[in-house]
């Protein structure tokens, strides 16, 4: 999630403000960018318990450290260093102490990878010190809600409070349930339509290719994905697929009407959060909200406001990625080769959208529904997901080699589909894996997990 907002920014009194920010985004394919995102758990070595924020072997520390070691600057929140920002990089906090890293926008998907190896060596060389490793997965696989430590961030605080009156699963989501995310560029309005459908409908084929949360509390769930399974009993008001990115007219502005209608957490003033859970953004516009009467937002409202909508693929200024597990390096890789090869590329985002284009949103729902606990393997159509997993990554590779970014020895960026190619040849997700090693060398337990599988 965000670093601390402003709350400064320029005043907004009419809704084509709010359009005009999204179309602000677009950019001529030569400006397209990369942006990967990943959260990742910290945990005790000794123990395999999560990390406080305070202490000397604290997630403090750890921001501290990399600060002080590799020339990240400190963003403070309430007197804490509560995130980091280094040459358009941040490293944030989710409410767990889930480190993240939200890169910066780059050119190929070898830069990002490159930017994802040596901001995990930098965590590892400030972690083997103090004793804590850092685990890629999608669910914490060990230890129980009321054990995990909450950070001192005051948006989460509100959103704590605001989640256990909207779904079953939402304190999950912020304290136990760790990502990877690609995040794409758009040219005019219409590309943005025909990228945001194509990526909602294939969200769930990533889901099932990255699928790496099997275990919760220490046993297997009965899922592939339990992070997903976890969204879907949420915050129904901004999760899920917003059915009307498929109807006729979609629009910057229709995605500004959802955005206005999805209820409020938080507006950010001097320094602190103001709870306004459950207001509409509408009001706001027109200066009533009972919080702050007379008052109408700033753009940076409009931005916080629009980083608390959580819908398998999230409109910006930006598209965002949001449907795969945390894994392993490879995966940090494989994600963006996946979404940019079918994406940044004309034939292929064609093609994409010529296999999709006939698929109904109540289909779109159930894949939805069945991948968290069926993977690879979940049915669509006349055949499994699997089988539609070989057809898009063929077109993924295909855009790739077609945009014939080589790097300094001359390998191409379909190199990085590898991995996912043997996951779709195969069937075998990497909550397959983790789950024959439970079955058969881990005996039973998910602690070897921790290091085995740790970054």
């Amino acid at each position: 999630m965000s670093a601390p907002p402003s709350g400064k920014g320029e005043p907004v009194d009419r809704k084509q403000q709010l359009v005009d920010w999204i179309a602000s985004g677009e950019k001529p394919a030569e400006a397209w960018r990369i942006g990967t995102e990943h959260e990742k758990f910290v945990f005790r070595r000794a123990d395999l318990s999560p990390v406080p924020f305070d202490g000397p072997d604290g997630i403090a520390a750890v921001l501290e450290g990399l600060a002080g070691r590799f020339g990240w600057e400190r963003l403070v929140e309430d007197g804490k260093v509560v995130a980091l920002t280094r040459n358009g990089c941040n490293i944030t906090l989710e409410p767990g102490g889930q480190l993240e890293l939200s890169g910066a926008p780059l050119r190929t998907i070898h830069e990002t990878c490159a930017e994802v190896a040596g901001h995990l060596e930098e965590c590892r060389s400030v972690a083997e010190p103090l004793g804590l490793g850092m685990l890629g997965v999608g669910f914490q696989p060990l230890w129980p809600r009321a054990a995990i430590p909450w950070m001192p961030k005051g948006r989460y605080a509100i959103m704590r409070r605001y989640m256990q009156r909207q779904g079953t699963l939402g304190l999950d989501m912020m304290l136990r349930t760790c990502t990877v995310q690609v995040n794409l560029d758009y040219a005019d309005e219409a590309d943005m339509v025909k990228k945001l459908r194509v990526s909602l409908a294939l969200q769930p084929l990533a889901t099932a290719l990255f699928a790496n949360s099997p275990f919760s509390e220490g046993t297997p769930n009965g899922f592939k994905s339990y992070r997903a399974h976890v969204w879907t009993d949420t915050d129904a008001d901004r999760t899920g697929i917003p059915a009307f990115v498929f109807e006729d007219g979609m629009s910057y502005e229709r995605w500004v009407d959802y955005a206005l209608d999805t209820p409020m957490y938080f507006v950010y003033r001097d320094g602190a959060y103001l709870d306004v859970a459950g207001r509409s953004f509408r009001d706001f516009l027109k200066g009533e909200l009972p919080e702050l009467p007379g008052e109408k937002p700033t753009l940076s409202d409009w931005s916080d406001h629009v980083t608390t909508l959580f819908p398998e693929v999230r409109l910006k200024k930006y598209l965002e990625m949001r449907g795969a597990d945390c894994g392993a390096s490879d995966q940090l890789c494989g994600l963006p080769a996946l979404w940019v090869g079918l994406l940044y590329d004309q034939t292929s985002l064609d093609a994409a959208w010529d296999l999709v284009r006939d698929w109904s949103v109540a289909e779109m729902e159930e894949l939805r529904g069945a991948v968290p606990k069926l993977g690879l393997q979940a049915p669509f159509r006349d055949g499994t997901v699997q089988d539609l997993a070989r057809r898009v990554l063929a077109i993924a590779e295909h855009g790739l080699k077609a945009r014939g970014r080589l790097d300094w020895i001359g390998t191409s960026e379909e190199s990085y589909l590898s991995d996912l190619h043997e996951t779709a040849a195969s069937g075998v997700t990497p909550a397959d894996r983790k789950l024959r090693l439970y079955h058969g060398r881990w005996n039973g337990s998910v602690r070897p997990m921790f290091g085995e599988y740790a970054f």
